[in-house]
């Protein structure tokens, strides 16, 4: 597993859901729409990549659509690294 994808998923285990089964976490769930992340566990998901994959995310990088799945949020962090 990509070690971006696994730190991600990682972080949304320990941080929202504590003691769920990581196979439930897959990489397409809709975190916000299954009430995974609310505004301020996105804050703390949003630091927590600047920090740890050194990037810096703008405003316009947090649209829904970046921040909708595990995939996405991958997605977005490889584009970040490429920029």
């Amino acid at each position: 597993m990509d070690s971006i994808r696994e730190s991600i998923r990682q972080f949304i285990l320990d941080n929202c859901l504590p003691g769920e089964d990581p196979a439930n976490l897959t990489d397409d769930l809709e975190l916000k729409e299954s009430g995974i992340l609310d505004s301020m566990s996105t804050l703390k998901l949003v630091s927590h990549l600047e920090q740890t994959h050194q990037v810096e995310l703008e405003a316009s990088d947090l649209e829904p659509a970046n921040l909708a799945t595990v995939a996405a949020i991958e997605r977005l962090i490889k584009s970040k690294r490429k920029g």
